[in-house]
């Protein structure tokens, strides 16, 4: 009870940080509306990205790579109702909920109007985020209508004042500016309607579009935005989610950053975030044999010692998905370093290849005993 008294003081609280925030989203039932405004649930005005207040920022444990944009997600649920809880799959919204996803960059200073470069991302401040020295991409909405989840991709403007939307999908091209200085060029991809489908229809059987990131074992952490809170508990006590008791033992991914937590426990959970979307037993990328879901034992489903069944040229020469001791002969850590668009993994939403993802999972390889035979 204590808890649910101090949430909601401070969801109140929130919510006086954000007054000048629109009244109230509007959820369009149907149709495409053409610009991001038109929802009512994100404005840019005089250099300040600003939410809505009933726009809920939340962030996930381990978050999927995408060219090392940096993402600020919210969840909005009509008024009075709440999500269902589910122990392993995605939680189950209610009809008129927006989630939303804006990918945005660091600008590389004097490196040129398309350089970027990354880091941690910026403190929001009473649902406000100032825009200097970032520049915005795109702002992805699913939302769920009665037929079930549409996608809506958004692209923000040269002028960072506003997104129209584009649903054949999009080209940027970007300079990434590593922190040691090298520069590289690459392809920033807004995923049109087809491509959406690819990654969240998680089900090669009912092929329906649903949320990934919204379980239970990615939002089990302490919230970056209501300090001193677990997440979960949050979305609890706030009355945005039924069925989940407070404190209660939910699974949980560790951070692959979080050097605490074990090197199984981290190299896991980028998998899972990275991976086990399409590559489950019921997944888009069931024909490979992988299913890199957390509660696969390892063995050869989970790529121990796996010959590869449907990667053709993408192997790398390579025999075994993972090869225990040697990341240099596994086919994981080909894919992950390759940017040969029909090699990589995953196959869409990146560029780049991400180093340090790539070398965690090398750490790991490396970190198995035994051989295959």
């Amino acid at each position: 009870m204590r808890l649910a008294i101090a949430a909601l003081a401070l969801l109140a609280l929130s919510a006086c940080g954000r007054e000048k925030a629109p009244a109230a989203p509007v959820f369009h039932a149907e149709g495409y509306p053409e610009r991001l405004s038109d929802w009512n649930l994100i404005s840019a005005a005089n250099g300040v990205l600003t939410l809505n207040a009933r726009a809920i920022p939340y962030d996930l444990a381990t978050p999927l790579f995408s060219d090392y944009a940096l993402k600020l997600r919210t969840v909005t649920l009509p008024d009075g109702l709440a999500a269902a809880y589910d122990v392993e799959h995605a939680f189950d919204f209610p009809v008129g909920t927006i989630i939303s996803k804006t990918f945005y960059y660091p600008k590389a200073g004097g490196a040129g109007q398309n350089a970027v470069t990354y880091g941690p991302s910026p403190a929001l401040n009473g649902g406000a985020m100032p825009l200097q020295g970032l520049r915005l991409i795109e702002t992805r909405l699913l939302v769920r209508r009665a037929k079930g989840w549409t996608a809506l991709p958004y692209v923000w403007n040269e002028e960072q004042t506003e997104a129209r939307l584009n649903r054949i999908g999009a080209v940027k091209p970007m300079t990434l500016v590593r922190p040691d200085g090298r520069r590289e060029n690459f392809a920033y991809l807004v995923p049109n309607e087809t491509q959406c489908a690819g990654c969240h229809a998680t089900n090669n059987t009912t092929r329906a579009i649903e949320p990934i990131g919204l379980k239970a074992r990615h939002l089990n952490k302490d919230s970056s935005y209501n300090e001193g809170f677990n997440q979960l508990d949050w979305w609890t006590a706030s009355g945005m989610l039924n069925g989940a008791a407070p404190g209660a033992a939910h699974p949980r991914n560790a951070a692959w950053t979080d050097e605490s937590a074990s090197l199984d426990a981290r190299a896991r959970a980028y998998l899972d975030a990275n991976c086990s979307h399409c590559h489950s037993d019921v997944g888009p990328a069931d024909t490979s044999g992988l299913d890199l879901r957390p509660q696969t034992p390892m063995g050869p489903k989970y790529g121990r010692c796996k010959f590869t069944i449907a990667a053709g040229g993408g192997a790398g020469g390579r025999r075994y998905d993972i090869v225990p001791g040697d990341p240099d002969k596994s086919i994981f850590v080909y894919r992950m370093e390759t940017t040969n668009p029909g090699h990589m993994m995953p196959e869409l939403g990146r560029s780049v290849t991400h180093e340090e993802g790539v070398r965690l999972i090398a750490d790991w390889i490396r970190s198995l005993e035994g051989a295959c035979g």
